[in-house]
C-alpha cells in the first residue's frame, strides 16, 4: 500500500462522483504495504478505500474483484467492492484500474501481540475461506506457481550486487531442490497468497475482515497455509510451537489434512519462504523509485526463515516437524481405524 501513483483533491474528487460516493470532504494517501496504491477518502457516504492496482492488466483487475464479490455472496468477511454509475466495478485512470470498497472498522494486530485464541480463529478463517472456494468455478492464474518464481529468480539475479552472492547460492541450490520435491497433486482451490497480520482486522478477538487479495489465485491450499506459518508462527528469529499449534488447531476444527498434505508441509514453507524472499528482493531492494516514498520491507526475514527450514540455522524447526509428524501420524492411523 506505499503511494505509487499520486492523486490530487480533483482526481479523487471525480472518482467520489464516479462511484456514488457523495461529495469529497477529505482524502490521504495509505502509506504502509507494498505493491500497489491506496488511498482514503472520506465523503458525504462515508469513509471508502481506493485502490489502484499498479501490476495487474483489466482482466486481472476485472478476476479480483469478481473473487470479492463472490466471496461476499457467501458471507466471507471480505472487503465490499463498490459499483461506479457506468456499472462497473473498476474504473481506468492514466492507464491504471482502480477500484473503490466500504473502509472496515476495525485494527490490524502485530504479529508480536497475536494471542493463541487470536491464532486460532486465524486458521479457522483461513480453512473457512478455502472451502467456500471450492465453490468458486472460475479460474485466476497463479502469478506466484513454482515455474513463474524461478523466472522471476532469474530476472531478479542479473541485478543482485557481488556482496549478496552467498544468498544466491543458497537460493539457487533451493530451487534446485524444490524442482524435485514440490507436489503438485495436492487438493487446490482459492487461496489467498498473503495472509500476514497487517491483511486482517480485529474488534478485540474477532476477526471482521480479511484484506488484499491481490495474490489470491488458484493454488494449494497447504501452500496458502505455510505462508500463514511463515507469517504468524515467526518470532524473534523462531518458529514458535504454540502458536503453530493454534493456528492448526483452528484450521483442522474445518479442514483437516490430508496424508500428503502433511508429508509435503515442510516443503510448501521452504517454498513459501524463498517466494517471499525474491518477490521482496525484487519489489523493495531493487525496485527504482523515489526514496522519499519507499515502503522497506527486509527480504532477509524471509531468507532467515528458509536457513532455518534447511537445517543451516538454530530457530525452532525440530518441534514444528515433530508437531507435523505427530499430525501425520494421527491422520495416518485415524484413516486406518476400521468402521464401526
Amino acid at each position: 500500500m506505499a503511494i505509487y501513483t499520486h492523486l490530487n483533491k480533483r482526481d479523487c474528487s471525480r472518482i467520489a462522483e464516479e462511484f456514488g460516493l457523495g461529495d469529497l470532504v477529505t482524502y490521504s494517501g495509505v502509506r504502509n504495504g507494498s505493491v500497489n496504491t491506496h488511498y482514503l477518502l472520506e465523503a458525504k457516504r462515508g469513509r471508502f478505500f481506493l485502490k489502484i492496482d499498479e501490476v495487474k492488466k483489466e482482466l486481472e483487475t476485472r478476476q479480483e474483484l469478481d473473487l470479492l464479490l463472490f466471496l461476499r455472496r457467501q458471507g466471507f468477511p471480505c472487503i465490499q467492492p463498490i459499483r461506479s454509475k457506468k456499472g462497473k466495478y473498476y474504473h481506468e485512470l492514466h492507464g491504471k484500474y482502480l477500484s473503490v470498497s466500504r473502509y472496515m472498522d476495525g485494527i490490524t494486530v502485530p504479529v508480536e501481540v497475536l494471542t493463541l485464541p487470536q491464532l486460532e480463529v486465524l486458521g479457522h478463517t483461513l480453512a473457512d475461506l478455502h472451502l467456500i472456494g471450492r465453490g468458486y468455478k472460475k479460474g485466476i492464474d497463479n502469478r506466484f506457481a513454482f515455474p513463474k518464481v524461478v523466472m522471476m529468480y532469474r530476472d531478479v539475479r542479473k541485478e543482485i550486487p557481488a556482496h549478496l552472492r552467498n544468498i544466491t547460492r543458497v537460493m539457487e541450490d533451493e530451487l534446485s531442490y524444490l524442482e524435485g520435491y514440490l507436489d503438485n497433486n495436492l487438493p487446490k482451490g482459492v487461496i489467498h497468497g498473503d495472509f500476514f497480520t497487517d491483511n486482517i482486522k480485529f474488534k478485540k478477538t474477532r476477526l471482521v475482515g480479511v484484506l488484499d487479495f491481490e495474490a489470491a489465485c488458484r493454488g494449494k491450499f497447504i501452500y496458502d497455509l505455510a505462508t500463514a506459518v511463515n507469517a504468524l508462527c515467526y518470532l524473534d528469529g523462531r518458529y514458535r510451537i504454540e502458536r503453530f499449534e493454534a493456528l492448526i488447531s483452528g484450521y483442522e476444527s474445518l479442514r483437516p489434512l490430508s496424508l500428503p498434505e502433511w508429508d509435503s508441509f515442510p516443503n510448501e514453507l521452504r517454498f513459501s519462504s524463498i517466494r517471499f524472499t525474491i518477490t521482496r528482493i525484487k519489489e523493495f531492494y531493487l525496485r527504482k523509485m523515489d526514496e522519499n516514498h519507499r515502503v522497506y520491507k527486509d527480504f532477509k526475514e524471509f531468507f532467515d526463515r528458509l536457513l532455518i527450514l534447511r537445517r543451516e540455522k538454530e530457530g525452532g524447526m525440530e518441534d514444528i516437524l515433530l508437531a507435523m509428524a505427530t499430525g501425520y501420524d494421527y491422520r495416518k492411523y485415524q484413516k486406518s481405524k476400521p468402521a464401526k
